[in-house]
């Protein structure tokens, strides 16, 4: 993960007075009175570690919220909109809280929260977090307060790693194997965890940068905010495969005397998903699909886009289902609402949004109208804009319009003009021809900007970037418009995403360190089943070094039964369980622990055939040559300019 930057003093520059204009605004729109947030964020507390502060076993800091003081003050700055700085001030509220009986959770430790349910005889955790550390500082604080019992069970509500990436931090690999713990997923857990965080991992850690802003400056000019939480930290991930899929649509089970009644969720916050409801505890648990936030229909990380329709639909069925035996909904972000109406409420305005998002982008797409057009001006119904948890903090309104449009019809908006159209670099340097020159639309761009245009600014100023990345007036111009729009954002997400965009633009993008093998973490790449060890293989190959390659190689990890057979034609690499048999020109042969210390060392697969890590029988030049086809990416390539 890359270290927080430092707050030395933020340069960057303060709020314009289009931007106070913007953000005072907001205080005639919303209702800054009502405090009941507030009220359920504090209630239960049972106590916490100064700052949330974790550090790693080396002494490096995993976690800290001490950087957020400056959120003491109740008062937005003009540089933050006040709907967003209030927000973050709830999230900065951290320690263990008591739901109800038997019920806790431990909050502001990390992106989201762990539940803990006290069984039986032991504890079932729902989602250890994103480290290690922090998952294991959750725990030991859990148990400092109510003593030392066994973990029997793990559920992971989802597949995005903020909800399995600790799970080392709280029990071992060799409990999960031998049943001692059950790990508990929704069905397709393991694939949507691996295509996301490993097959794609590389652009979305890259973009991830943006969304979540963790080497911005902590400040009023800053970082404030995640939305779902502070911020990313800096740990160790890790990923022990469930022993126990829910596979019904519905599904009860009995854990360590704990009844669960489970609803799977696919398609809506994750592809993997599942909400749980607690008829002993009359507690509903909607995972990530209830927050207290609109959510992300499609992330700025990049993602699948998400289907809201069924988004809705779910939150409808579990409405249907548990609402009249519910006393508390939780989520695994935020906190808690209690009381069978306000509950009743809050499902329903969640519902509602998502199923407006959906019908109203829809019936606006059935008139032609295209992403873009529909994103302009669309605005939620009054009785939802008024309510804290429907304001979009991690979300926002035009880019889920825009990801429902793609959910149906692609990016493709269906005018032909845009079928084919020229790298960006090319289009740029063509529009600044046609428009008389950098000079001349620099200078109509610096007009537009003292008017207060940011938006066309950062659009205009995109293509004098683009055409030339060494024009430091245009840089800084663009830089000074995406300040503003980050300040006025009521999206921590977009606020972000502006703000290390200036950044960016004034100093470059960072460089990736040596080594870098595109910040995938071994541990994580060590502990996959085979096929998608060969799945994140095979992305790797580049198509121009392997042209005319055919090669037949088998694999085998030791310990594990069976293997797999490697095929390479036409540039693409296949695999299947089994052998070659005699056709095989090589068989490889390597055990989990050699593979996480290849990767953990940033070494090429091509280094670790030359030292001997890996064993090979038959034609070694094959396995070289399958090696050397192999791309090593670089994490931090360039966004904001060619």
């Amino acid at each position: 993960m890359t270290q927080p930057a430092p707050d030395l003093g933020s340069p960057m520059k303060p709020a314009s007075r289009h931007t106070c204009g913007v953000n005072r605004a907001i205080f005639s729109e919303l209702d800054f009175t009502d405090t009941a947030s507030f009220d359920d964020a504090a209630r239960g507390l049972i106590g916490s570690i100064p700052d949330a502060r974790i550090e790693s076993a080396r002494g490096h800091v995993v976690w800290d919220l001490s950087t957020f003081s400056f959120l003491d003050d109740e008062t937005a700055p003009d540089s933050v909109n006040p709907s967003l700085w209030r927000h973050a001030r709830l999230n900065r509220l951290h320690g263990l809280f008591q739901v109800t009986e038997r019920l806790y959770q431990v909050r502001g430790f990390d992106l989201a929260n762990m539940t803990i349910i006290e069984g039986d005889t032991g504890l079932i955790l729902i989602d250890p977090l994103t480290f290690t550390e922090s998952a294991a500082a959750a725990l030991a604080l859990y148990r400092a307060h109510r003593g030392d019992r066994p973990v029997r069970a793990v559920i992971y509500s989802h597949s995005h790693v903020d909800h399995y990436g600790g799970v080392e931090g709280v029990i071992t690999p060799e409990q999960a194997a031998s049943g001692e713990v059950q790990v508990i997923a929704p069905e397709g857990f393991m694939q949507e965890a691996i295509s996301e965080n490993i097959l794609a991992g590389v652009p979305m850690r890259r973009r991830a940068m943006f969304q979540f802003g963790p080497t911005l400056p902590r400040g009023p000019r800053g970082h404030v905010d995640s939305g779902l939480g502070k911020v990313t930290g800096r740990g160790t991930l890790s990923l022990i495969a469930p022993n126990r899929l829910i596979t019904e649509p519905v599904e009860t089970l009995v854990v360590d005397g704990i009844e669960i009644v489970f609803q799977l969720t696919p398609e809506t916050e994750a592809p993997a998903e599942m909400n749980f409801f607690f008829p002993q505890l009359r507690v509903l648990n909607l995972a990530e699909n209830g927050c207290h936030t609109m959510h992300n229909l499609c992330p700025i990380r990049g993602a699948k886009t998400r289907d809201s329709l069924a988004w809705s639909k779910y939150l409808d069925r579990a409405l249907d289902a548990f609402i009249d035996r519910t006393d508390v909904v939780i989520a695994q972000h935020h906190w808690p609402t209690w009381g069978q109406a306000r509950v009743r409420r809050f499902i329903e305005e969640q519902r509602d949004m998502y199923r407006y998002l959906h019908d109203q982008t829809l019936r606006r797409m059935s008139h032609g109208e295209t992403p873009n057009e529909i994103a302009e001006g669309f605005e939620m119904p009054a009785s939802a804009r008024g309510q804290w948890h429907a304001r979009p903090y991690y979300g926002a309104i035009a880019h889920n319009v825009r990801a429902i449009y793609a959910h149906y019809l692609g990016p493709y908006d269906g005018n032909p003009v845009n079928l084919n159209p020229l790298s960006p670099r090319a289009e740029s340097v063509r529009y600044l021809e046609y428009m008389g020159g950098a000079e001349a639309v620099l200078a109509r761009a610096r007009r537009d900007f003292e008017a207060g245009d940011y938006r066309w600014v950062v659009q205009i100023t995109h293509h004098l970037v683009f055409a030339d990345p060494t024009d430091r007036a245009a840089r800084e111009l663009a830089a000074d418009a995406m300040e503003q729009l980050g300040y006025q954002s009521e999206s921590s997400t977009w606020r972000n995403a502006y703000l290390l965009g200036a950044r960016e633009l004034r100093e470059g993008a960072p460089r990736s360190p040596p080594g870098a093998q595109g910040g995938v973490a071994p541990r994580v790449v060590a502990m996959l089943p085979m096929a998608m060890f060969f799945d994140y293989l095979a992305i790797r190959v580049n198509g121009a070094r392997a042209e005319g390659l055919r090669l037949k190689i088998d694999w085998r990890m030791a310990g594990e039964e069976g293997g797999h057979r490697l095929t390479l034609s036409h540039s693409a690499l296949s695999h299947a369980p089994g052998s070659h048999g005699a056709a095989a020109q090589a068989s490889v042969s390597m055990d989990r622990r050699g593979l996480a210390a290849i990767l953990a060392a940033g070494q090429s697969f091509t280094q670790a055939l030359e030292q001997g890590v890996l064993q090979v029988e038959g034609e070694r030049a094959a396995v070289a040559a399958l090696f050397d086809t192999l791309d090593a990416f670089a994490p931090m390539f360039n966004i904001l300019e060619p």
